[in-house]
């Protein structure tokens, strides 16, 4: 079954085919779906916003579609930048940047403070233009240093025990992370999803 994916980012992209070749899923980027269009996010919640973007991509192409929307939720900081964690510091500013800022926001919070969770919304709309929602969550703790070259966005700085997901194999990472959970909640669905 093919599945376009509703997003430009390549390190979800790597993401979604590692874990869904395994459930006999190929999936397709939108450029190679021939869509080439800024989705408006405007949904309070991470499940809103995956839901637009997989509906919208549906409708514009007829096919099955799926997307992510998850971020970074730091008790801290009462739960920012969550959904907004894409867009913090600015949607244009660089990675390495926004996490300057998120740590110089937690110099003055004690190591048991430092809590924090992934969360990931994943929408997936068939055949049948029904949106169908699966959310998962990672805990750990934001380090006081990015450590690794693995992963992309906050991966540097997010530690699951010792290591940061940046520090894990994609394999590792997977087994895990909040987008994984989502992911295999999905996959586990799928034969119900396609009758």
């Amino acid at each position: 079954m093919e599945i376009i994916v509703a997003t430009r980012n390549q390190g979800k992209m790597r993401e979604f085919a590692r874990i869904l070749e395994e459930f006999g899923c190929t999936v397709i980027g939108m450029e190679e779906a021939g869509v080439d269009m800024e989705i408006e996010e405007d949904g309070s919640t991470f499940g809103e916003n995956a839901t637009i973007k997989a509906m919208t991509i549906h409708k514009v192409t007829g096919k099955p579609a799926i997307s992510d929307d998850s971020g970074l939720c730091v008790d801290y900081l009462d739960g920012r930048p969550g959904v907004y964690s894409a867009r913090y510091q600015g949607e244009d500013t660089p990675y390495p940047e926004k996490i300057a800022a998120l740590l110089a926001e937690l110099k003055d919070a004690a190591p048991e403070e430092r809590t924090a969770r992934f969360t990931s919304a994943i929408c997936f709309v068939g055949e049948d233009s029904t949106p169908h929602l699966f959310e998962a969550s990672c805990e750990g703790t934001i380090g006081y240093e990015c450590r690794g070259e693995n992963g992309f966005g906050y991966d540097p700085i997010f530690y699951v025990g010792e290591r940061s997901f940046a520090q894990l194999s994609g394999e590792e990472k997977d087994a895990m992370s909040h987008r994984g959970k989502a992911l295999r909640l999905f996959a586990e669905e799928l034969p119900q999803l396609l009758k």
